[in-house]
């Protein structure tokens, strides 16, 4: 195999892996429950790269326009950073408190009582599955 085509596979599974990482992401955020929110990085280490979670945002941010309940992501100190790619900037605060969430005086959400984790439930090695915690 030449160096070409070599770096034709690995551009090529590159995007693979991310799309594979980015459908993951989905899959967590369709699952957080109403009234409930999540985080970035606790999204990334249930989809196997903690250190993503700026990669999940990125995700999120694409997926703005789905059905995802994406206003229910938060950062891990509850503030609605991704507030700003929903149109408004008043829109994920607005539906949050829609569900009931409550915020602090500071306008993050009390994480204490609105977190939900999912949690990871290994079948075995090669597959893993995500379930919700309660």
């Amino acid at each position: 195999m030449n160096k070409k085509s070599s770096t034709k596979t690995s551009s090529k599974q590159k995007r693979n892996n991310k799309k594979d990482f980015f459908d993951r992401v989905y899959s967590v955020v369709r699952k957080i429950p109403y009234g409930k929110v999540a985080t970035y990085g606790d999204i990334a280490e249930v989809c196997g790269v903690r250190s993503a979670a700026r990669t999940v945002g990125w995700a999120l941010n694409g997926a703005k326009n789905s059905d995802l309940p994406c206003h229910r992501v938060v950062n891990r100190f509850g503030a609605l950073t991704g507030r700003m790619h929903f149109g408004d900037y008043e829109i994920m605060e607005d539906l949050l408190r829609s569900e009931g969430v409550e915020f602090d005086d500071n306008g993050n959400v009390l994480l204490s009582k609105f977190l939900w984790k999912p949690e990871i439930q290994k079948k075995n090695k090669r597959h893993r599955k995500i379930t919700t915690r309660r």
